[in-house]
């Protein structure tokens, strides 16, 4: 299968930032009394790929959705100058990949994150030049599969020339919706409860042998 547009999955696809941004979590939840013991990297697991609201009130059940959002906003205020200063780490073989991608693809980004998240992304790692659009939920408020929809739109893809590639079951549920084919990455955070998915990789280079 050959396709002219690449759409990627930001965490567990491209980069892994629970070392960064896990004591900023713990520093927040912590001073509103909403976790008693801190959090570990591998404990973020769990819920990334999830929408930001929803992974706050899984640590803390109960809390309002005013306390949801006065949270997060502390969070990503802090996250975005962190992962700009110090980045995350770069899945192995993802900087080269994607440098030879560039030349024949068509790169894109759609991830559940806050805004500013992707855009730290790109400027720590002077990957801008590589990237024709992004999209995320913090910017639009809507889930995954519509800003698929709304990138795929907003940049005239077709169906037949466009693929997604990411590591979770709602990575994999929100291409589906699209009509798109996906690319699940194994060494992720995410696990498929599907049977027929047809295409993985167990390292990032491997996505140009389907692709």
């Amino acid at each position: 299968m050959k396709y002219k547009n690449l759409i990627f999955d930001l965490d567990g696809t491209l980069w892994d930032s629970r070392a960064s941004i896990i004591n900023i979590w713990n520093h927040v939840l912590t001073q509103h009394q909403l976790i008693e013991k801190e959090l570990k990297p591998e404990d973020m697991d769990q819920y990334m790929g999830l929408l930001t609201d929803d992974i706050v009130k899984m640590i803390a059940p109960g809390i309002t959705d005013q306390e949801v959002t006065t949270i997060l906003a502390e969070i990503a205020a802090q996250e975005n100058i962190i992962l700009r200063t110090q980045g995350g780490i770069l899945y192995e073989g993802v900087e080269d990949t994607l440098k030879d991608l560039s030349k024949t693809h068509n790169l894109f980004i759609v991830s559940n994150c806050q805004d500013g998240y992707i855009e730290a992304f790109l400027d720590f790692y002077q990957f801008n030049k590589l990237f024709t659009d992004f999209e995320s939920h913090g910017r639009t408020k809507k889930p995954k599969a519509e800003n698929i929809k709304l990138i795929m739109e907003r940049n005239t893809m077709k169906h037949n020339d466009t693929i997604y590639i990411g590591d979770t079951q709602t990575d994999y549920s929100s291409s589906k919706s699209n009509g798109l084919p996906f690319i699940f990455c194994e060494y992720g955070f995410g696990k498929l409860d599907i049977q027929e998915q047809r295409y993985s990789v167990s390292k990032f280079s491997e996505l140009k042998n389907y692709i």
